[in-house]
């Protein structure tokens, strides 16, 4: 009955019984299991992040030439739009947050500026303060990552969490391209919303800003790819 007692002391085997608690193994063990069995489909993922987007234009090309009296002060389809734009888009990004355990740091920036813009849109009844929406934000962003290439650092793989398992040199190149892209960018809305009408805006808000963005990060391909630190 005592025999067998003393052997798992002294085989090679005793090490790693008592080892997976401080082992690196233990570590990703736990991390993944959270985030897999809350990690939504793709198909949902998409749906969740595009799908305020898409009743915000739904809403609009519905109420564009309507308006909406609340305690006397008429609003126009573009404020009803954001209207229904807004909570949505927060209930979006809390569905998002419960299902993949987290946001990106750009992702909650993000939402905090479409909170207090469409906040300033309704309590102003001016849609122009929606409009510069995406030159705030973009503008913001690029300035940042100015700011952190100037002290040496991709403020980039931060706000991003480091979800591209790229080389500190990729990083850089990559943030610096982004910096210039997203002063750019900013440009670009203030051309549209200044210049053309709303509805040009609306088309370019929805569709034109992806376009342009899936262009863009397709055109670093091949930075990504020959600074990529991950499985391939």
């Amino acid at each position: 009955m005592t025999t067998p007692d003393p052997a798992p002391e002294t085989t090679p085997e005793s090490g790693p019984e008592s080892g997976p608690e401080p082992t690196p193994e233990s570590g990703p063990e736990s991390g993944p299991e959270p985030n897999a069995e809350g990690q939504p489909s793709a198909v949902t993922k998409q749906l969740l992040e595009f799908g305020p987007l898409l009743v915000f234009l739904a809403a609009y090309l519905w109420l564009r030439d309507a308006s909406v009296t609340v305690a006397g002060r008429d609003y126009g389809g573009f404020v009803v739009a954001i209207v229904l734009f807004v909570p949505l888009q927060i209930v979006s990004a809390a569905v998002l947050r419960v299902l993949t355990g987290r946001l990106s740091r750009m992702q909650v920036v993000t939402l905090a500026m479409v909170i207090v813009l469409g906040l300033g849109t309704v309590l102003f009844n001016d849609e122009r303060v929606f409009k510069m929406k995406s030159t705030f934000i973009f503008g913001l962003f690029g300035i940042l990552l100015f700011i952190g290439l100037w002290r040496g650092q991709s403020w980039l793989a931060f706000v991003l969490d480091q979800a591209l398992p790229i080389s500190r040199e990729g990083w850089m190149i990559l943030t610096r391209r982004m910096a210039w892209f997203f002063l750019i960018f900013a440009a670009m809305n203030e051309v549209v919303w200044r210049n053309f009408s709303t509805d040009t805006y609306v088309l370019w808000d929805t569709f034109g800003q992806m376009g342009v963005m899936f262009v863009f990060l397709m055109g670093n391909y091949k930075l990504i790819d020959a600074h990529w630190t991950g499985p391939r």
